[in-house]
């Protein structure tokens, strides 16, 4: 099929690359002149394993291209994605400007096309949306005059930084909204390839699509909040997390996913989705209590770390160097947007400690926000060169076992504050650290929950 995708982000690129190299002709299109210039180049605005090369393989073959003209992507194409963002407004519901913008954009393009045989054209809606969104779009093409041959679907997405590819090729299920059969059918024959192994292909109406993504994501921060709230209260008590994960993880109701204690989540799409529910519950006069508390014990849990330190040196931060490793808000991406660290490097520089930063791909993320103010380490044994403190933030795999008689002898003080549980506490304190992770049983005087500013 020919396809054009709207939007070179995370979604955007990901979609469109394993399109291409499902056999599709795909035209990626943005407005960003500079970011469209690179990936013609071969190159990624972004970081994700496995992606360059694919983008590489389906440009040199020919099923994959770039440009900024929307007009050239649209004129053949049977499927528009439309992938762009839709960040949180002041009340936290999604902006949809340009959802709309592009979704006219197209609309008035295809008025201007000639009538192709396989008409309707379908406008898929790939970006999260709130529900009622396609209802929306459809009413605006009616008004533009395109409705007969400009069909909208919703396709929600489910792909996880860092593991986008795999998620896309081999993905859980696959969920369409649509309001005809035949345009079902159509996506059905686009996701065939990647279906082989009888994962099920979901056709649902637009609202109960737009609803699964919110809800996914509200169920999986739901998760990450509940057992961080668990692990706090296991450091009052003297339990230990872990033990307390493995007991309940093997019921078979319960499950492991996504109960790993730590600083709290970030990224791009949990932040900002359990906040479009919160406000969509506020529309529509459902309050959403469960979220709330869900938005709440996550924004006090970024502050853990801070807090953890604050006891421990009793509240005389100044002077300190401190050791971080890992930026991105999660192992295997560059992205750092809401990122636990962030909370963290903005309390510590307000206390005049000197930082000592390393991750394997966001540290030029970081550096564009914070400049000079952070030493930004070649490696990880570089970042604890004369730290008073280690401060785990992210769990990149190469943290996990690292040479802990080297970073005693660099170190000048011996602490460590695991925020992601990736070290055994025995046998770090045997080696002669002071150890505090999330929830493994040390009792500490927390100070009350501060709230120190965000970038």
């Amino acid at each position: 099929m020919k396809i054009a995708v709207v939007g070179t982000g995370y979604v955007g690129l990901v979609t469109g690359t394993c399109l291409a190299e499902s056999g599709n002709d795909v035209v990626c299109v943005d407005n960003n002149a500079a970011k469209i210039a690179v990936l013609q180049e071969g190159r990624l605005p972004i970081y994700e394993p496995g992606l360059q090369e694919l983008v590489q393989r389906n440009c040199r073959e020919g099923r994959l291209r770039f440009t900024t003209d929307l007009g050239e992507a649209v004129a053949e194409a049977r499927l528009i994605f439309v992938a762009v963002g839709t960040p949180p407004t002041a009340d936290g519901s999604a902006d949809l400007s340009a959802v709309f913008a592009v979704t006219e954009a197209v609309g008035r393009l295809v008025n201007g096309l000639p009538v192709c045989p396989w008409e309707p054209r379908i406008l898929v809606v790939k970006s999260t949306v709130p529900v009622g969104t396609n209802a929306r779009l459809t009413a605006r093409l009616a008004e533009l005059g395109c409705a007969q041959r400009l069909e909208v679907a919703s396709n929600p997405e489910f792909l996880k930084e860092g593991a986008a590819v795999e998620d896309f090729m081999k993905p859980d299920r696959v969920v369409v909204g649509v309001r005809r059969g035949e345009v079902a059918e159509v996506l059905r024959e686009l996701y065939a390839p990647f279906l082989r192994t009888d994962r099920p292909f979901l056709v649902m109406s637009p609202e109960s699509a737009e609803m699964t993504k919110y809800v996914a994501n509200a169920m999986l921060a739901t998760k990450i909040s509940f057992i961080n709230e668990m692990a706090n209260l296991c450091d009052r008590l003297g339990a230990d997390i872990q033990d307390v994960r493995r007991g309940i993880g093997h019921d078979q109701r319960i499950g492991f996913q996504f109960l790993f204690p730590g600083p709290g989540y970030g990224g791009s799409c949990f932040p900002k989705d359990v906040q479009a529910i919160i406000a969509m519950g506020r529309q529509t006069g459902c309050p959403m209590h469960l979220m709330q508390a869900v938005d709440t014990v996550n924004n006090a849990q970024k502050q853990i770390l801070f807090r953890k330190m604050l006891a421990h040196y009793q509240g005389r931060l100044q002077g300190l160097t401190v050791a971080i490793w890992g930026l991105a808000f999660k192992p295997r991406t560059d992205d750092i947007r809401e990122a636990p660290s962030l909370v963290l490097i903005d309390a510590l520089l307000q206390q005049g400690v000197q930082l000592r930063v390393h991750d394997p791909e966001a540290m030029r993320n970081v550096q564009t926000l914070y400049g000079q103010r952070l030493y930004y380490a070649r490696n990880p044994y570089d970042a604890v060169q004369g730290a008073d403190a280690l401060v785990v933030v992210t769990e990149w795999a190469e943290f996990r076992n690292p040479d802990f008689a080297l970073i005693r002898q660099l170190m000048k003080g011996h602490v460590i504050f695991d925020g992601r549980n990736i070290f055994e506490p025995r046998t770090v304190e045997t080696l002669g650290f002071t150890y505090y992770g999330i929830g493994r049983g040390r009792r500490l005087n927390l100070p009350d929950n501060v709230t120190p500013s965000t970038q």
